[in-house]
């Protein structure tokens, strides 16, 4: 399990850490992981895919309910769900459940350090057990997203996208020429670079 409470000093996610404040210093995210109550069927409670939660179709407007009902999201394997020590009740995320809404960078190469905060100021460092997925979309765009906790993800916002991507290189992998990025002593694969810009 992710440790609620990683190293702040000296990195990438310090410098988003003391642009929360006194907020980042908040206990983490209840051990929604270890709960098993019954299934007790879907609410009408809907995330977009542009982050804002819904209810009843509704946007909820209270950026602390929303941080309040984030903290107790979890991905099973057939749903997303809201889960208490007591009921577990369905609900409907578009596409996934958070917002990366910010980016800090220290260092270069594979010894470079990235790390986000989502919209409901999560914050996760790239690397094991944070590490970056990028999807193609629809019209053969790149869409990156970050792994926030559990199996819960975050979209890397479009303007984030385009810096993320900037920090892009080619490396051999596996005999093939690819481009991604390096973080953490890790790479990060966006695709092969005989794929980028064919038609």
């Amino acid at each position: 399990m992710t440790d609620p409470s990683p190293p702040i000093s000296g990195n990438a996610l310090a410098r988003l850490t003391e642009a929360l404040g006194s907020d980042a210093k908040r206990k983490g995210p209840p051990p929604v992981e270890r709960w098993n109550p019954a299934y007790c069927g879907e609410i009408d409670m809907r995330i977009a895919a542009d982050g804002t939660w819904h209810y009843m179709g509704t946007p909820i407007n209270r950026p602390a309910l929303v941080k309040l009902f984030s903290t107790v999201l979890r991905r099973d394997p057939e749903r997303y769900v809201l889960v208490t020590p007591v009921e577990r009740v369905g609900i409907e995320v578009e596409d996934v459940p958070f917002l990366a809404v910010e980016m800090a960078v220290e260092g270069d190469g594979d010894s470079r350090q990235i790390a986000f905060r989502t919209n409901v100021d999560d914050l996760a460092q790239v690397g094991p057990e944070h590490p970056l997925r990028f999807d193609q979309d629809a019209n053969g765009g790149v869409r990156p997203y970050v792994k926030v906790r559990g199996e819960l993800w975050a979209r890397v916002t479009r303007t984030l996208a385009l810096d993320l991507i900037a920090l892009g290189e080619e490396k051999d992998v596996d005999g093939v020429t690819t481009f991604g990025v390096a973080a953490s002593g890790m790479f990060f694969h966006i695709a092969p670079v005989s794929e980028l810009g064919a038609p």
